[in-house]
C-alpha cells in the first residue's frame, strides 16, 4: 500500500540491544495496530540495532500506535522516537545519482562529501558507510555509498569534473554515475 500524496504517515526511529526475534516482535506492533510499513532501513551498528521506519495507515491506527509506543519501547527495550509526517511534495525534478568513495580511514570524509554536495544544492538521499581492514595489509579503510538528488539543470559533465578533482584533492577514490533502478 504505498500512502497517497498528503496522507498522513508516522517517522520512527529505534535503536536498542540487538537480539534475535526483535524485528518480528516491533513489526508484529505495528501490524497489530494496523499501520503499514512504506519504507524502512534497518542495520546492527556494533552491539546495537536501530531502525528507521515509515508508516502510514488511517489516521486512527497511527494514533493508537503513537500511544503504545512508550510501551513497545519498554517491553522491547528500545529507545523509540516517532514524528507524524506527509508525503513529500514534488519539488524540481532530480535525477538519482549514485556516489562511491573508498580512501584511507581518516575523520572527516562524510563531512567534506556532505559540504561538496550542499554547496551545490545538491541533496543526499541515502547513505551508507563503512570500516574496515584491507585484505593483506590490515590498513583502515572507509568506504562510502551516497544517493543523491541532483537537480535536473545541473551541467553533469562539470559536476562530474568538479566531484573527481575534489576527491583526487582529498586522496578519495571515487565515482559518481547514474542510479540503476
Amino acid at each position: 500500500m504505498n500512502a497517497a500524496k498528503g496522507t498522513d504517515q508516522l517517522a520512527i526511529t529505534a535503536s536498542g540491544e540487538d537480539t534475535v526475534g526483535l524485528v518480528d516482535r516491533f513489526t508484529r506492533r505495528i501490524t497489530e495496530a494496523g499501520c503499514n510499513i512504506e519504507e524502512s532501513r534497518m542495520a546492527v551498528l556494533g552491539g546495537q540495532f536501530a531502525i528507521l521506519m515509515l508508516l502510514s495507515g488511517p489516521w486512527n491506527a497511527l494514533s493508537r500506535l503513537e500511544s503504545q509506543l512508550d510501551a513497545i519501547g519498554k517491553e522491547l527495550e528500545l529507545t523509540i522516537v516517532h514524528k507524524r509526517t506527509r508525503t513529500r511534495e514534488a519539488g524540481d525534478p532530480l535525477i538519482p545519482y549514485q556516489v562511491e568513495a573508498i580512501s584511507l580511514d581518516h575523520p572527516g570524509i562524510v563531512q567534506s562529501l556532505a559540504s561538496f554536495f550542499a554547496a551545490r544544492h545538491i541533496n543526499i538521499e541515502e547513505m551508507a558507510t563503512d570500516s574496515y581492514s584491507a585484505p593483506h595489509t590490515g590498513t583502515a579503510m572507509f568506504s562510502v555509498r551516497i544517493t543523491v538528488g541532483v537537480p535536473a539543470s545541473t551541467h553533469i559533465a562539470s559536476l562530474r569534473g568538479d566531484f573527481l578533482d575534489y576527491c583526487d584533492e582529498l586522496n578519495l577514490d571515487a565515482t559518481i554515475e547514474p542510479a540503476r533502478g
